[in-house]
This record gives C-alpha cells, sequence and structure tokens, in this order.
C-alpha cells in the first residue's frame, strides 16, 4: 500500500523551513510515497517561489493581509484559517514543518528546526502547543534535539538537512553560462561579502554590521556586503529600524536585495568572495552548507549546533572582532584544504538520504501507533 503524507509549511516564500519542506517531499516522492504539501498562501501568492515536481500535489491555503493586524492576530488567524481546510483524516501521517502549521494540524508528528523564546503570551503559548502536543518530533540536529530533551524531556529522532549540493557546484564551476553568471553579480558589487537570510535578530544582523565595521576599520577598505531573503511572517519592523540606524550611524551601505529568483540564487552565492553566517540560534545551517557547496569560504557563529553540522568546514567567531578577523584571513587568503572540506561536506548531506530516514521513521510510527499516542516519542 502507498504511503500518504502530507507535509505542511507556513508560507510559500524561500525560507529556510519552506525550501526543507520543497525538497524533502520531492525526495518522498521519488521513494514512492503520495505526498501533498499545505501551504498558506499571503499576499496573493498562487504558487512557490519554485516550480515544483508535478508528482507533489499541493494545497496552497490563501490568507488575506489585512492593513493594521496586530502580530498575535495574524498569526491566530492564520492557525485558524489552516485548520479549517486541512482534512488530516486523508493522509496516513500529518508531518508539520513549524509551530504554526503544527497548531492547525491537530495530531501530528513535528519537526523542530529551532526554538524561539516568545515574551508575548499568545506566542508562547503557541510555541508551547506545537512542542508538546505533537505525538513525534524531529530535528534536524543534535544539539536542537538536546535543547527539546532538556526543556521538555522529549526525545526527538535526528534527521538532518538534506543540501542540492550539485546545484551550487554547478553555480561555482567552469561552465561559460555559470562563469557569466558569476560576472554579472560581481560588475554589480565588486568582492562581495554575502549573508542569506533577511533582516532578523535570529539571523545576527545587527551583529553583522558591527563585524563589517571593524573588517573596514582594520584593512582600511569597504567590502561590500549583500544581504539577500525575504521577510518571515514575524514581525521585525522596529529590529529592521533599530538594523537602518545602525548602519547609518557606522557609515556602512549594504546592499539589500529581498529575495532573490531561485534560479539567480546559486550564483549570486558563488560569485561571494566570502559567505558571512552570523546566527545567533539556528537548527542546521542550510545557506551555509550551500555556499560550501558553492565553493565559498564561509565565517559563521560560534554556536554548538554550528560546531556539530559543520566542524571544521567553517571559520566560527564568538564576537563582532573574531568574526571581523576571519573575514579578513578569508577575503586574504581563503584556505584551500578548508574549502575542499567543506566541498566534501556539502556533497554528503542528501534529500535522498533525509527522505529514507523520514519513511523509516513513518513507518516506525505507523507500526507502533499505541506507543506514540501514550509517550510522544517514536
Amino acid at each position: 500500500m502507498t504511503l500518504s503524507v502530507a507535509l505542511l509549511t507556513y508560507s510559500t516564500r524561500p525560507r529556510g523551513g519552506v525550501v526543507h519542506t520543497l525538497a524533502l517531499a520531492e525526495a518522498l516522492a521519488d521513494l514512492g510515497v503520495d505526498v501533498t504539501v499545505w501551504a498558506l498562501a499571503r499576499g496573493g501568492d498562487e504558487t512557490f517561489f519554485r516550480p515544483v515536481d508535478p508528482r507533489v500535489r499541493l494545497r496552497l491555503v490563501p490568507v488575506a493581509d489585512r492593513e493594521g493586524e496586530e502580530f498575535g492576530e495574524r498569526v491566530a488567524r492564520s492557525i485558524e484559517t489552516l485548520r479549517s481546510t486541512f482534512e488530516p483524516a486523508a493522509y496516513d501521517v500529518v508531518h508539520a514543518q513549524d509551530c504554526i502549521t503544527a497548531n492547525a494540524a491537530g495530531r501530528c508528528v513535528r519537526t523542530v528546526h529551532h526554538l524561539d523564546r516568545f515574551t508575548t503570551p499568545q506566542l508562547a503559548a503557541c510555541h508551547e502547543r506545537a512542542i508538546v502536543e505533537p505525538y513525534a518530533h524531529v530535528c534536524v540536529s543534535a544539539a536542537v534535539a538536546g535543547e527539546l530533551a532538556a526543556g521538555w524531556g522529549l526525545t526527538a529522532t535526528v534527521i538532518p538537512n538534506g543540501v542540492d549540493a550539485a546545484r551550487f557546484a554547478r553555480a561555482a564551476s567552469a561552465d561559460p553560462v555559470a562563469v557569466a553568471a558569476r560576472k554579472r553579480w560581481r560588475e554589480r558589487f565588486g568582492r562581495y561579502v554575502l549573508s542569506v537570510g533577511g533582516i532578523e535578530p535570529r539571523k545576527g544582523s545587527l551583529e553583522l554590521l558591527d563585524a563589517m565595521a571593524e573588517l573596514r576599520d582594520g584593512t582600511g577598505t569597504e567590502v561590500p556586503l549583500v544581504i539577500a531573503g525575504g521577510t518571515t511572517l514575524f514581525d521585525y519592523q522596529a529590529y529592521r529600524r533599530e538594523w537602518e540606524a545602525r548602519a547609518h550611524e557606522l557609515k556602512i551601505e549594504p546592499h539589500v536585495l529581498g529575495p532573490v529568483p531561485d534560479d539567480e540564487l546559486p550564483s549570486l552565492v558563488a560569485g561571494a568572495a566570502v559567505f558571512a553566517f552570523p546566527s545567533t540560534k539556528e537548527g542546521f545551517g542550510l545557506a551555509a552548507m550551500e555556499a560550501l557547496a558553492a565553493g565559498v569560504p564561509v565565517v559563521a557563529s560560534d554556536l554548538p549546533v554550528l560546531r556539530e553540522v559543520f566542524g571544521g568546514a567553517v571559520a566560527l567567531a564568538d564576537s563582532p572582532g573574531t568574526f571581523a578577523d576571519a573575514l579578513d584571513a578569508a577575503l586574504r587568503s581563503p584556505d584551500p584544504s578548508r574549502v575542499a572540506a567543506g566541498r566534501d561536506l556539502a556533497a554528503r548531506y542528501t534529500w535522498s538520504a533525509a527522505a529514507h530516514a523520514h519513511l523509516s521513521l513513518y513507518q516506525s510510527l505507523l507500526t507502533a501507533p499505541a506507543k506514540a499516542l501514550t509517550l510522544g516519542v517514536p
């Protein structure tokens, strides 16, 4: 009998969890799983940010924007809109990829990509329910699984992200089309430092500005900072204003691109001199792994999860000063052995392996439903 799985995600736009959901869905379809992706479609979106394998069914649930709506109200409305439309009985396994869809899904498997801390009571309650109510949990790294165990006593199955390493390696190749695509970015920005993920607290956007200022002061040269990535559902407008004021104060003029078309992202990454990954919280680090696949040196925050996932393939820094030093070293003289190690590392994380691990988990849950319902763990 064919296994029927619903994967739920909160957006159609290129955020890490959405990228994960689509790639996992396609890899599961390769294994013969009947996959449907449910997503909230905001702002009139009628499709995902990229084409999706036609073997994957898509169910997009429109959520209209409301001017002046408070963030908590928007989250609550998003949950209720999806809950009122979603059809859980049609699937053997319901797998939510974020706290919003986990609240809407009912009995489900939940991937906890990373753990947030909310001070607003409504959001804190939403986050808590999305952790304690699912009957099984997946984490993309052992570090996050450890947080889940320490904070809630829950045992998660660790299944690392996959990476489309070949796609980013092609963008860095000697193929004339790839060379021309990288050249266009370099003609536009020069020799640039790239960050992908948007401007928000978790991505360490303020810390990156401080590091770029120290880099400039240490070298006397203005190195362009390019930032790609769209906004998330969460309201970071106040943080964005603080970030813009800090950039003005430091006399830094970043190139903020917003969402970059999916077919142009690999060349933007491959064209960078260094990839900056100053996150203060991560679950895996997919964007940085894509940069490694393209042979781009990566400087990242010294977080337990990044030490676990990347080992010595990236330079780790624990302050804006050390981050600036690491950027400077990578700009002046990239380490060929580290670049080679990064390419090899990225190639080892495949979506096929992730799909096989998910399928094994699903099958184990279906053969032991009483245990799953009673204990809340696989």
